[in-house]
């Protein structure tokens, strides 16, 4: 490990370290544009120049320099000081005076830099350069006069997101940046290049002219659009959310979030449930609380214990409990969450889990994808999967071809192919360190097919010590959390609808096949007019995940929890609190009267709840059948519109009909 000294401390740095990175080691602030941790060095913008001993008699760009033994470093030198004010002006001298108008305006590199690191006047006088706006598609606005050309933008298509559809055109003063013949990017994670981008020139376009950062006030949340669990910070003014970033957490999104999470939050303003409805001569009329929930309670007298319930995609854990509660203390015992129709076996939760980690599967070396298609299922285990391409993984996959960005070797799409995988496969398996299988939704929608994948276990040795290459992909946020909970009853959904509940408890759930319970009085409580609202008998409005707080776990089993931003509209109430005023109209009163209290319930009845991190389930392995046969296909049919808030976002429905259908948009002239 190298030794240096920065302004005159010593100080160690792992081997293969900057001279950047020795100087963040000694506390010392580098300025940079183009540099960034995650990405390839490109050492476009000088920003970051520091004086190095041995070397020659000027500045020199420290991202670039490695770090070597005896180097002396100074940062705040005469000589770095001028460096910088010269980098510094020069940067300016094309960048329009755009700030009061500017939505990077608080949270701009360039600003924050200018002042600290600026000379404080300009010597030029000529004109500014100006350049025409690039079309990046529904999500990325553009301001291209602004651009700096650090190329963070560039070496993000290309490396991170996989889509080099970014890219420069012409030399020197010239140099722009635009995507190839001026297209909409089509990438899941487009809008990461808007937080990468040090000045205003992307920025976001349905965040555009909305507020200024020291507006919003900032909720730490959990996303749910994916079974990821992306760490998320949730801005909000008075009781609408204006936008959703990306928190850092390098054990599951790192820094990233997909278009999705980011830009279906327009969705939660419109088509929401704000009252409670009771269908009356095949309309939905809108009711009282206590209307509604004599409706209910009628019905559950006459059930006689004939009541099951079905959680949504988006729930959180406390709903689900609550729920499983409520339906024990009328004699029922039906739950369920997978309401597509899947009926895998849940005895043992090790064998539904993603059991490699998020950070694990970037160390895999040789990788089997079954029935997935990751770019649309999970766009962040997708990045994770390039990133063990990089470092020498083979990817193979069975399923119908699809473009996940990276190289796959397709085996075909007929499930049958799990029974007799080509030699050659099976000899780089076994002889691999670590070896990953990842089992989609459409593997698991598909008979036999689990049982043949967690038969390849031993046959491609994916257990070994301190490894667990078994992993099932879920889609749902609310998956692994419903199966700690009960939510998987034997037979599935189709179990269900054959024993004919007198009572069905929807929790936010719109894809249910409503027409199986047809003989059911189909209570709905959630958040949108979505398709469950509409096929309901009685509607009680919920909080979308923004407007409560509550416990997620996501699809490698790693408990979080997310906080309250907003009120609910309306009426509208938490969940777990309609549940718990149901059960005193039931007769049956829930024993918890506060969330604090619901919690400290849930805890008690599910341990593993309790503490934040990865759950352990162990690993046990069922007997399964596995003679699979049939064709496998994918389960999401379009990304963008997944579930009830995305169906009501603008934003999503244009990125779905343009990213996705081809349509065209007129853009106005600007």
């Amino acid at each position: 490990m190298p030794k240096v000294k920065v302004d005159g401390v010593e100080i160690e740095v792992p081997a293969g370290a900057t001279v950047l990175q020795a100087c963040e080691v000694a506390g010392k602030e580098i300025p940079r544009f183009c540099y960034h941790e995650r990405l390839s060095i490109a050492g476009n913008c000088r920003m970051c120049l520091v004086e190095v001993k041995p070397g020659p008699p000027k500045p020199q760009a420290s991202c670039a320099l490695p770090a070597a033994d005896n180097q002396e470093i100074f940062t705040q030198t005469e000589m770095v000081k001028k460096a910088r004010e010269g980098v510094m002006e020069f940067l300016l001298i094309n960048h329009p005076l755009d700030c009061p108008i500017c939505d990077q305006g608080g949270e701009c590199d360039l600003q924050d830099q200018s002042v600290a690191y600026g000379r404080g006047k300009s010597r030029y006088d000529e004109n500014k350069r100006a350049v025409t706006e690039k079309y990046m598609g529904p999500i990325v606005k553009t301001v291209m006069t602004r651009c700096i050309q650090c190329t963070r933008c560039v070496r993000f298509a290309e490396e991170v997101a996989g889509v080099p559809e970014i890219g420069a055109i012409y030399r020197g003063e010239n140099m722009q940046i635009t995507t190839y013949l001026e297209r909409a990017a089509k990438s899941e994670l487009s809008g990461n290049v808007v937080d990468l981008c040090p000045v205003g020139a992307l920025t976001s376009r349905p965040y555009a002219f909305e507020a200024r950062p020291w507006e919003l006030r900032k909720t730490l949340s959990i996303d749910v659009m994916d079974a990821v669990g992306t760490n998320i910070r949730v801005d909000s003014r008075g009781r609408q959310v204006l936008r959703v970033v990306p928190r850092i957490n390098d054990d599951v999104n790192e820094e990233w979030a997909s278009d999705k999470t980011r830009h279906a939050v327009d969705g939660l303003v419109r088509k929401r449930l704000d009252k409670p409805y009771v269908r009356k001569d095949g309309k939905l009329v809108a009711a009282s609380w206590d209307e509604a929930f004599r409706v209910v309670a009628a019905a559950v007298k006459s059930a006689k214990g004939s009541i099951a319930a079905v959680a949504g995609d988006l729930v959180d854990c406390e709903t689900m409990f609550a729920a499983r509660e409520l339906v024990k203390g009328q004699g029922g015992t039906l739950l369920e969450g997978r309401q597509t129709g899947l009926d895998y076996d849940v005895s043992s939760l090790s064998a539904v889990n993603f059991n490699s980690t998020l950070n694990g599967i970037e160390t895999a070396d040789a990788i089997l994808l079954i029935g997935t298609n990751l770019r649309w299922e999970a766009p962040l285990v997708n990045t994770r999967i390039r990133k063990a391409i990089k470092k020498g993984a083979k990817v193979f996959a069975v399923g119908p071809e699809v473009d996940l960005t990276y190289p796959v070797t397709w085996l075909g799409s007929d499930a049958g192919v799990l029974a007799k995988l080509p030699k050659d496969v099976v000899d780089l398996f076994t002889g691999a360190a670590r070896p990953a299988v990842i089992l989609g939704g459409g593997g698991l929608a598909t008979p036999g097919v689990h049982g043949a994948a967690l038969g390849l276990v031993k046959t491609l040795g994916l257990v070994k010590d301190n490894w667990n290459g078994f992993n099932v992909l879920h889609m749902a946020a609310a998956r692994m959390g419903g199966l700690m909970l009960g939510y998987g009853a034997e037979g599935g959904i189709k179990a269900l609808s054959d024993a004919a509940p007198a009572v069905l408890l929807l929790l936010g759930a719109d894809d249910v096949p409503f027409e199986t319970f047809d003989k059911s009085l189909k209570v709905y409580i959630g958040h949108h007019g979505d398709k469950g609202a509409h096929a309901a008998d009685v509607v009680l409005p919920g909080a979308a995940y923004t407007e409560k707080a509550g416990t997620y776990v996501n699809l490698e089993g790693r408990v979080q929890r997310a906080e309250k931003a907003v009120f609910a509209p309306g009426d509208a109430r938490e969940d777990w609190s309609i549940l718990r005023a149901l059960s005193d109209v039931l007769g049956a009163p829930l024993p918890f009267n506060d969330f604090a209290g619901l919690q400290a319930a849930m805890f008690a009845a599910v341990p593993a709840l309790a503490t934040e991190g990865l759950a352990d389930y162990g690993w046990a392995v069922p007997s399964l059948p596995s003679k699979p046969a049939g064709e496998i296909g994918y389960p999401i049919k379009d990304f963008y519109l997944t579930n009830a808030v995305c169906r009501a976002s603008p934003t999503m429905q244009r990125c779905s009909a343009e990213l996705l259908h081809g349509a065209e948009f007129a853009e106005a002239a600007e």
